[in-house]
């Protein structure tokens, strides 16, 4: 008898319908503001620092190097959790970049996916990631890219931002200040993709790396098909962290 081969898309439908409701839940909470996002983005939190504490575990001897990497990972990702806070406080530029990065962060897992899968090809480092491929990346890269020109292009729409300002004045908060109308290019919008993707790209291998190290193959079960909360936000928080850098470099040497 021929030996069957697995499908490499068995998981799809169930990678799909959890991803549908993260997204239901993340956007409820993003339009919501308010202490509602305050308590989501502190739970989300609070759920990787757990999982990261489980991981470091797995690979970390001795009560002195644990705390160290705690630390670290405590800053890692309250780094990112500030960020997320202070952008939907932002009546500016907030809700674009809350957008820019939220798409381009899932236009990198979808076009890394399915152009992984499809091509496949070599692999980028087999000894952390098995599944990551150039192919993947290219396409995680240009998935970005239409992300985030499809970010820029709904945060400064009229209709938007009439509707951000209707929920806000509801919610007391800070109408949304922005000009209707701006159209991003779309080569700058691939740029900032490809660099978006690569940072991206860089938190996965990140994660892999600890999970590798600690023997295990998600960070938690928390989320059928996705694994842990790590492993579905290492992407974000790696992008959001750089972000937070970039804004404290900034603050301490401005221009």
């Amino acid at each position: 008898m021929a030996d069957v081969k697995p499908n490499k898309n068995a998981d799809l439908p169930v990678r799909v319908a959890s991803a549908v409701v993260m997204v239901l839940v993340a956007g409820t909470a993003l339009w919501l503001g308010g202490w509602v996002w305050t308590l989501f983005v502190a739970a989300i939190g609070l759920g990787v620092v757990w999982e990261w504490w489980g991981l470091v575990k797995g690979f970390v001897s001795g009560i002195p190097a644990r705390l160290i990497w705690l630390a670290g990972g405590i800053g890692y990702v309250g780094l990112a959790v500030t960020m997320l806070l202070m952008f939907r406080g932002s009546p500016t530029v907030g809700w674009a970049m809350l957008l820019v990065v939220l798409f381009g962060v899932i236009g990198t897992d979808v076009g890394a996916y399915f152009s992984g899968r499809a091509i496949g090809g070599p692999k980028i480092a087999p000894a952390i990631s098995p599944s990551k491929t150039w192919a993947g990346l290219g396409g995680g890269m240009l998935g970005a890219g239409l992300g985030i020109f499809g970010a820029v292009n709904l945060a400064y729409s009229q209709p938007f931002i009439a509707a951000v300002n209707a929920a806000s004045s509801a919610a007391g908060e800070l109408p949304m200040l922005g000009a209707g109308g701006q159209s991003p290019s779309l080569p700058g919008s691939l740029l900032a993709g490809a660099v978006l993707a690569v940072i991206a790209q860089a938190g996965d291998f990140f994660e892999s790396w600890m999970k590798r190290r600690a023997g295990v193959k998600d960070s938690g079960k928390l989320i059928p098909g996705h694994g842990g909360l790590f492993d579905r936000t290492d992407g974000f928080i790696a992008v959001l962290a750089v972000l937070g850098l970039l804004s404290v470099h900034s603050f301490v040497f401005p221009a």
